[in-house]
């Protein structure tokens, strides 16, 4: 269901949708001047293949839902043509993928995990053009925590902010007190490399720039 009013005038003004219901990724547009015209988050396994890579997997699931989004314009003819964009983040230490934590044990594995080490944040960018092209890019980030002690545990796992979230952590919330060192995209850790996203945008055609004007 569309969020926002998406009915292509006869300008022909570029669409975009964004493949996603995450609500930091589309701040993360907003923040860049760019506003989707609808949102059409799919609904996908994303278990990891056997011996699947972090990075093929976050490739694979970006590009899965923008396939699904793309797909879904042929219910949503005050759509047509539109750009697709998708993303997926993954978080791994070494080539051990960390999930989307939804239970209090497993968020405590994860933090446990990336407690006082370094680890990976892959983040893949799909976008589907309006003449059906399939464009992606993977970025990495490295990352490293400090010691987590047992009461930074305790009282991080009763703030909830790990819900859902990659590696059981949001860089963007209270975890972003954990993070001693960074090299890479922050924010690819929080969900949307916005320097590749924008230039995949902007090397297919969409006006990138239009929502600057008025952005003062």
């Amino acid at each position: 269901m569309s969020l926002f009013a998406s009915s292509k005038p006869a300008g022909g003004r570029a669409l975009l949708v964004l493949a996603s219901a995450s609500p930091r990724r589309l701040a993360l547009l907003e923040q860049a001047g760019i506003r989707p015209d609808a949102l059409m988050p799919g609904d996908l396994e994303e278990t990891p293949l056997k011996g699947e890579r972090p990075r093929d997997l976050a490739l694979r699931l970006a590009r899965a839902k923008a396939e699904a989004g793309h797909a879904g314009l042929a219910t949503r003819p005050d759509l047509a043509g539109a750009y697709v964009l998708g993303a997926d983040t993954v978080v791994s230490v070494g080539r051990r993928i960390l999930p989307k934590a939804e239970l209090v044990d497993e968020a405590a594995q994860c933090l446990r995990l990336l407690s006082g080490r370094a680890h990976r944040v892959h983040t893949g960018v799909a976008l589907v053009t309006p003449g059906g092209a399939v464009r992606t890019r993977v970025v990495e980030t490295r990352l490293r925590f400090r010691r987590l002690g047992a009461e930074d545990l305790e009282s991080y796992l009763a703030s909830g902010e790990w819900r859902g979230k990659a590696g059981a952590y949001a860089i963007q919330g209270i975890a972003g007190a954990f993070v001693v060192k960074l090299v890479g995209s922050y924010t690819g850790v929080v969900g949307l490399p916005l320097h590749e996203t924008v230039n995949l945008l902007a090397g297919e055609g969409y006006p990138v720039r239009l929502g600057w004007l008025n952005a003062g």
